[in-house]
């Protein structure tokens, strides 16, 4: 999955992309351990889609912290 459309997704629509991969990421690893399938590729994509997602996760909570505490910090500056 490209970054651009993972970027575009809500919070909600990224917590369910990543619940979805990660159990696609398990069943194919549980495959691959059973010898059902040799899919490496797919198994590498995986992990790279889902590091993706936290990617992204993690820089729209870090966004939002930092308008917060710069909002807290201007709202302390002005009080005084």
């Amino acid at each position: 999955m490209d970054a651009e459309k993972i970027r575009n997704l809500t919070g909600e629509e990224l917590s369910h992309q990543e619940k979805d991969m990660s159990d696609q990421l398990f069943k194919l690893k549980f495959q691959l351990n059973m010898g059902q399938t040799e899919s490496l590729k797919k198994i590498r994509g995986l992990r790279k889609d889902i590091a993706r997602v936290k990617t992204i996760v993690r820089e729209r909570v870090g966004a939002t912290a930092t308008q917060a505490a710069s909002s807290t910090a201007t709202s302390k500056s002005e009080k005084k």
